[in-house]
């Protein structure tokens, strides 16, 4: 019933790679795309918890109607 440790690694991946794009970006003068680049990231990681969620309240659902 734990959380699959996988995905925080890979969470966590994703935040490394953004943050060092961000700072090689804003670096080099391109803070728009810096910007660009954490947002998608964020969207990213939304995405993943969204999914890590809806796989929870399926669980839960499961449990209280005895399906």
């Amino acid at each position: 019933m734990g959380i699959d440790v996988d995905i925080i690694f890979k969470i966590a991946g994703v935040g490394i790679v953004v943050a060092f794009l961000h700072t090689i970006l804003d670096q080099v003068g391109k803070k728009e795309y810096a910007q660009w680049v954490t947002l998608f990231g964020f969207i990213y990681i939304l995405f993943m918890v969204a999914s890590i969620v809806g796989d929870l309240f399926g669980k839960i659902k499961s449990v209280f109607l005895f399906q």
